[in-house]
């Protein structure tokens, strides 16, 4: 396994020694990565963001109320959850250890039991599992801004409006090219329901990990002749996908990708071809926002960028920093209650991720005004905000339409409780109450 160590604790060199007193006094992030494989090109600039946040925070603002920032990332390869799991225990036990972000559907679903014994939090920001937003049941898991249940919900709210209302897409066939795991089955129940409520035909077409062979998946999509399909797919997979599609002849304005299968490597290299194409956008890319001024002017011109300048401010990179910024306004919101200039615990930090109450005001004094909306947790909704909006490959960019769009929380809750409630029974757990939140 590769590991990668990088230390921001200070700005001049120290002994080994020190370093260690210096980590024991610093908040420690640790960041599984995969730098490495076929999911390198995706999983490289969203590392890259979430690495140069806390540079500039340390940069910037010396830290978190006085409190550094450390960092060591892990090589994960993305698909490998053995490695995952191995990272996960090697980092775990790191001095001010905050929270983890595995990266990846699969390796969440391996680390959900363990982080709830060792007391860490878990962010899956747009990922993960999708049950979890009941914070009722999962203490430690938080699927920020949305899940795959949120995505899939969307998607189906945008063909409906399409078509005139909801109720015209019955008799119509909408076929889902996913990814053949925990991350690609993760939105069916969603769309089970939907189609169950809507009457449109669901044909579901698996592709194997990572997805550089689809001829057999197309030629489906080709027998079957969907009015449109949903492309569930990450790395290699959505260029893959959209250059069969183009072979096949089916017309890319009917593709629809999850918001992993749309940013700029997914359709950079097929250009023109990919013209047309939509898919969801949990955030915009582009250099404007002052957050990403902050780090053009602290880190990268500085030296300090983690990856090439021209990367700062696209797609990935940018949901890099919102990941990483959640994770530091939790440090800080757990600091008010807990003691400023501290290292926060594990369980600190899981208040803090409770109690996020991001509204505009605030996002705009982060540096994040048109970047993303307010976002408000609670005890029990750990997602706390489903918007996404819809954006379009023109040949060149994404051009994103401004209508933002909520997932209908009167399907989805239900579904998240039913769920939620199995989970707490299979694992023998008790569902909290308010009166445990006030702890």
């Amino acid at each position: 396994m590769k590991f990668i160590s990088i230390v921001v604790a200070a700005a001049a060199l120290v002994s080994a020694t020190g370093a260690a007193l210096a980590q024991a006094k610093a908040q420690f992030f640790p960041l599984l990565v995969y730098r490495t494989g076929a999911y390198a090109p995706n999983g490289t600039p969203w590392a890259n963001g979430k690495q140069d946040y806390i540079k500039m925070i340390n940069a910037r603002d010396g830290g978190i109320n006085g409190v550094k920032i450390t960092f060591e990332e892990c090589e994960t390869t993305y698909a490998a959850t053995d490695k995952g799991v191995e990272c996960y225990e090697r980092l775990k036990s790191r001095p001010g250890v905050t929270l983890f972000d595995p990266q990846a559907t699969g390796i969440t679903f391996a680390l959900t039991d363990r982080a709830a014994n060792d007391k860490i939090p878990l962010i899956t920001l747009g990922y993960g599992l999708a049950a979890s937003q009941d914070g009722g049941v999962f203490k430690w898991n938080f699927p920020l801004m949305g899940s795959y249940w949120t995505a899939a919900d969307i998607l189906i709210q945008h063909l409906g409006k399409q078509n005139g209302g909801l109720d015209k897409l019955k008799g119509k066939k909408i076929a889902i090219v996913y990814h053949d795991s925990p991350f690609g089955r993760e939105p069916m129940a969603l769309l089970d329901e939907r189609s169950k409520m809507h009457g449109f035909d669901l044909v579901k077409i698996p592709v194997t990990p990572p997805g550089v062979e689809q001829k057999s998946a197309w030629l489906q999509v080709r027998q079957n002749k969907p009015d449109y399909v949903l492309l569930w797919g990450w790395g290699v997979m959505n260029s893959t996908a959209l250059k069969e599609a183009q072979a096949t002849g089916y017309p890319r304005d009917k593709m629809y990708g999850v918001w992993w299968a749309g940013a700029e490597p997914d359709v950079r290299d097929v250009g023109d071809g990919a013209k047309g194409y939509n898919a969801l956008a949990l955030n915009p890319s582009g250099t404007s926002p002052k957050v990403i001024q902050d780090i053009i002017k602290y880190v990268h011109e500085k030296g300090q960028g983690t990856g090439p300048k021209e990367e700062v401010g696209s797609v990935l990179y940018t949901r890099g920093l919102i990941i990483q910024m959640m994770g530091v306004e939790a440090v800080r919101r757990a600091q008010e209650r807990f003691g400023k200039g501290k290292v926060m615990t594990g369980e600190q930090v899981r208040w803090g991720l409770e109690n996020l109450a991001l509204d505009q005001k605030k996002i705009d004094g982060l540096g994040f005004a048109g970047v993303m909306r307010p976002i408000s947790t609670s005890c029990f909704d750990h997602m706390g905000s489903s918007w996404a909006r819809i954006q379009t490959w023109d040949g060149a960019k994404w051009a994103i339409a401004p209508e933002w769009y909520q997932a209908d929380e009167q399907i989805i809750k239900p579904m998240a409780t039913a769920a939620a409630d199995k989970y707490a029974g299979d694992k023998k757990l008790t569902r909290r109450t308010p009166a445990d939140c006030q702890s």
